[in-house]
């Protein structure tokens, strides 16, 4: 096990590269699949949740090669099963997009109940909901979801509630459809977008992403293709976050400052200046904090992945902030993280209300979740003294190489072995 040691103080400069989108890619992997082809992947981000996903396509049958530290050549013509592994479906909650995808191409999948960070329950009725549309029955045996079909028909489908993990899910199951497949009340993040650009690059007819309806017509086969993740927003964020917090000047490369806007039009409320440019974002911040209400939403609104980010900004802005969580019911877990080191935070339910403070103080930390532990990074570079961060292990899921780009951008942090024993007696 890791720690991250990090003595706070020095304000963020200079340029870094953001990655691809985790959110993009969780899906787009499992996606290969249904191309029973090559495909070729680029601006794949180098995180957990990816390379439990190579291994879980390695472990299907798939012929994976890695072309670079962010592209890599999938096979998945020989695939030869549809039964993902308890235990690396259980590391991440995106291993529930291997369900569409076999259900896609075999007519059948088995994937263990989702994974990844505890942000409160985490149904997939939806995703059943969509399957069962097609023609697919479902069941759960310990553990275990097992879906199948003699054959998928496409069908009508209006989501009680708007997710990002049944509309993709939905998208891969019913591209291989007899049929024209209609998903109304879907989400519309870029994520979205792009696993729709990616199935129609391999052949098939996905229109409306982006919008709150998608029509799928159905194909025959897909084919492999070569195809380039779109920029991470949600990192991309984080580190306009750092800038803010530590009074820095950051240049961003590699983002697209149309998917930015939800974060850039808060940041600018909240007292920075940002200028755009095509594939380029510049944040800078010398004055004060303003306080500011913010409410998370399904996109376009403020993404929820960014608010315990802000509101660890906010806990240094003048005045007084609410921040209220519309999708998860458990975000706010972290907050005592944050009063350790002197914030001003009470909780009721969903609704944070944050008192500014002048600073914050370094203190031992630990990362509840992979947001929350990034927005602990950003309370411990702006705190002045000495901040360790344990179980880092959820950071690293969702960002690459946060140390070095942290370091290159004048940050001074470093990665510290825990010794097994230390960490036995820690649990």
């Amino acid at each position: 096990m890791e720690k991250f040691v990090i003595r706070g103080g020095n304000p963020l400069q200079g340029d870094v590269n953001i990655g691809g989108a985790k959110n993009a890619a969780v899906a787009i992997l499992p996606a290969t699949i249904l191309a029973a082809d090559k495909c070729l992947i680029e601006n794949l981000p180098c995180i957990s949740d990816v390379m439990a996903s190579l291994q879980i396509l390695s472990e299907l049958g798939a012929s994976i090669r890695m072309v670079s530290r962010s592209t890599y050549e999938i096979d998945t013509t020989h695939i030869i099963s549809t039964e993902v592994s308890n235990e690396l479906s259980r590391q991440m909650r995106a291993s529930y997009y291997f369900l569409g995808a076999l259900l896609g191409r075999f007519g059948a999948g088995q994937v263990a109940m989702p994974g990844g960070c505890n942000l409160g329950p985490r149904p997939i009725d939806q995703h059943l909901k969509a399957f069962a549309a097609l023609g697919a029955e479902d069941s759960v045996e310990y553990g275990q979801i097992h879906v199948k079909a003699g054959s998928l028909t496409g069908s009508h489908v209006f989501f009680d509630t708007v997710s990002v993990g049944a509309t993709m899910n939905a998208m891969l199951a019913a591209v291989l459809a007899k049929g024209t497949t209609v998903l109304e009340n879907v989400a519309r993040e870029p994520h979205i977008v792009d696993l729709a650009n990616f199935l129609n690059m391999m052949g098939a007819d996905v229109r409306g992403a982006g919008t709150d309806v998608i029509k799928i017509h159905g194909v025959q086969k897909l084919h492999g293709c070569d195809y380039s993740v779109i920029p991470d927003q949600i990192e991309a964020g984080s580190y306009m976050v750092g800038a803010a917090i530590t009074k820095g000047d950051v240049t961003l490369h590699n983002v697209i400052p149309k998917h930015m806007e939800p974060i850039t039009a808060k940041l600018r409320a909240a007292g920075c200046e940002i200028w755009e440019y095509d594939d380029a974002l510049r944040i800078r911040r010398t004055g004060e904090l303003c306080a500011l209400k913010i409410k998370t939403m399904p996109h376009p609104g403020f993404p929820t992945d960014m608010q315990p980010l802000m509101t660890t900004l906010l806990s240094l802005a003048k005045g007084t902030s609410i921040v209220t969580e519309g999708i998860w019911e458990n975000r706010f877990r972290y907050v005592d993280e944050l009063i350790h080191m002197g914030a001003n935070i009470r909780v009721d339910g969903q609704v944070a209300v944050i008192e500014g403070v002048q600073e914050l103080h370094p203190a031992p930390l630990r990362a509840t979740d992979l947001r929350a532990g990034a927005a602990m990074v950003m309370a411990a570079l702006a705190a002045n003294g000495v901040s360790e961060i344990d179980e880092t292990i959820h950071i690293e899921r969702g960002y690459e190489n946060i140390v070095e780009k942290l370091q290159q951008l004048g940050a001074d942090i470093r990665r510290v072995e825990i010794p097994a024993h230390a960490a036995s007696r820690a649990m």
